[in-house]
């Protein structure tokens, strides 16, 4: 893999964690349930759109072509998270 392209994929996977760990603080700061459901939630679907970035990056630049199965992990993870955030917080809700 070409250097600029390991810089990229290094600065992405960098601005994940960062990502999720801004979610983390969120979560400690935050008050009741219902907003401690809110930077998780979406610091998740953040995150996983710039790994999926970082690893398209990772692949094309290796000359292995486009990785398709990445494409198909982030589009069902972006369905399943804010299904599931919505599920969370109408169970709690009703309880």
């Amino acid at each position: 893999m070409a250097p600029p392209a390991e810089i990229v994929v290094a600065a992405l996977l960098l601005a994940s964690g960062l990502v999720v760990l801004l979610a983390a603080v969120g979560l400690l700061r935050l008050a009741d349930f219902f907003q401690r459901m809110h930077a998780p939630a979406l610091a998740s679907s953040l995150a996983s759109w710039i790994v999926t970035l970082a690893t398209i990056v990772h692949f094309g630049s290796r000359g292995e072509g486009l990785a398709l199965h990445t494409w198909l992990i982030i589009i069902v993870l972006s369905i399943t998270a804010p299904v599931t955030t919505v599920v969370l917080s109408r169970a709690a809700l009703f309880r």
